[in-house]
């Protein structure tokens, strides 16, 4: 143990600096915010969906819940069941097992729908495609309002995704 903490003293730390990222786009997330929130009144409710993603855009959908973006303090929240949900945020291509499930999801959804596509998978399948396993993309199971590409794309695209979707649906 004791050779161990006395190479570790000896060689110091070894990795490279953090990158700079600049300034955070701290007044994009809060304009975003107050938009979606002007439009809807008082809250939006999202159910979300994944019927075959990696995990990658889950992990980018649940850092919109840390404090940097705090949906849920802002009035925008993920629900467990559709039939109180205002929006979909479907991740990944629709597996051959969770089409059923992802048809009666979207059927148990209240009008007015609004379904967002996360990622290229849910974009149009993504490095999966269309095959014995998977659907491709998600519009292919059920119409989408707005699909945000990237793989996975950052917390700021998702919430303009879902702003886009918003606008949408309003000024229709």
């Amino acid at each position: 143990m004791w050779k161990i903490l006395r190479q570790i003293a000896r060689t110091g730390i070894r990795t490279e600096p953090a990158p700079d990222c600049g300034e955070p786009p701290r007044a994009e997330v809060e304009r975003i915010h107050r938009e979606l929130l002007d439009i809807l009144g008082q809250a939006l409710t999202i159910r979300q969906v994944d019927p075959g993603s990696c995990n990658g855009c889950e992990l980018e959908i649940h850092a919109l819940g840390n404090p940097y973006y705090n949906l849920e303090g802002l009035g925008i929240k993920f629900v467990a069941s559709p039939r109180h949900a205002d929006l979909l945020l479907v991740t990944g291509p629709v597996s051959r097992n969770m089409e059923l499930a992802l048809k009666r999801t979207y059927d148990a959804t209240p009008e007015p729908k609004l379904v967002v596509a996360v990622g290229d998978c849910g974009c149009d399948g993504g490095i999966f495609g269309e095959s014995y396993a998977t659907c491709g993309g998600v519009a292919k199971v059920i119409p989408v309002d707005v699909s945000v590409p990237g793989c996975p794309p950052p917390p700021l695209e998702i919430l303009r995704g879902i702003l886009a979707a918003v606008r949408r649906k309003v000024s229709a």
